[in-house]
């Protein structure tokens, strides 16, 4: 098991130690579970943590990062996945992954268009498909985003984006060595540093993006953490059974960001430190 992240204490608003939030969500990877398996909806150790996410009423929703459901999927593995949010009770959001773009038909049939943008509380959140061009973010689903940001940037507040692959993963980075679930579907090169990355880059927003392709097996990492200049990268995962995770984000009315690290092994060491706490390991 490896846990990667870079140590750091994210303050929004200098003045503030953090305040009880105004909301919250969670944001949670890979949640169809364990690698080759195909179960009822989603990975069950997940579903068994809703009654603590009903628990906690400031949680006003949710975001999947990807692989919600497992390869080539039916049409009855997203009714059952539809039928597990309904009994969740609030609104979850998909950024889908590769597998469950193996039948994307299926998929826009049902949901519509695979990115999409909302407004919540004066955040911005944008959620967007990697999968339409190898890991590339082009065409219509570039546009789409450099309009998004341009006619916001000024009027909001801190931003969201989240899609399924660790798009900031790059060779001779520091960020080289991250064992992801797979490398499925990647372009020999990315646009994410040259382009996407740039876009947010050095804006007055705090931006904070979530990828999802974590945790399926003891191949891949289960946590991933950075933070530098207004960016934070953040990654989560589960199947593996050992340090299965997910991450609620806690927004306080400064705007200053906290998580919950929580573990679906109530037993694992993973949990007795904050998300903030895992150092990028250059081995």
């Amino acid at each position: 098991m490896r846990f990667i992240g870079l140590l750091i204490v994210i303050l929004n608003v200098s003045c503030c130690a953090p305040k009880p939030p105004v909301y919250s969500f969670f944001v949670a990877g890979h949640t169809y579970g364990k690698a080759g398996v195909n179960n009822e909806g989603l990975h069950p150790p997940f579903k068994a943590e809703f009654p603590y996410l009903q628990s906690r009423p400031e949680v006003e929703f949710g975001v999947l990062t990807g692989d919600i459901v497992a390869p080539k999927p039916l049409l009855k593995d997203w009714i059952e996945v539809d039928a597990d949010v309904q009994t969740l009770g609030i609104p979850v959001y998909f950024a889908v992954g590769n597998h469950d773009m193996e039948n994307r038909p299926i998929y826009e049939e049902r949901y519509g268009a695979t990115y999409q943008q909302f407004i919540h509380h004066n955040d911005l959140f944008i959620i967007l498909d990697p999968n339409m061009d190898h890991w590339n973010i082009t065409g219509e689903q570039l546009a789409f985003l450099k309009k998004t940001v341009t006619e916001n940037k000024d009027n909001i507040d801190n931003i969201y984006v989240f899609f399924h692959q660790l798009l900031w993963k790059k060779a001779n980075s520091k960020y080289e060595k991250i064992r992801t679930n797979s490398s499925s579907g990647r372009a020999a090169k990315i646009n994410f540093w040259t382009t996407i990355e740039p876009i947010f880059h050095g804006l007055p927003n705090q931006v904070f993006m979530f990828a999802g392709d974590l945790g399926a097996g003891s191949w891949a990492d289960n946590l991933f953490y950075d933070q530098y200049d207004n960016i934070t990268l953040v990654a989560s995962g589960m199947g593996d059974g050992d340090g299965d995770n997910y991450i609620i984000v806690n927004v306080d009315e400064n705007k200053l960001v906290t998580y919950d690290l929580i573990c679906l092994n109530k037993e694992d060491q993973l949990c007795t430190k904050s998300l903030v706490d895992y150092q990028l390991m250059n081995e």
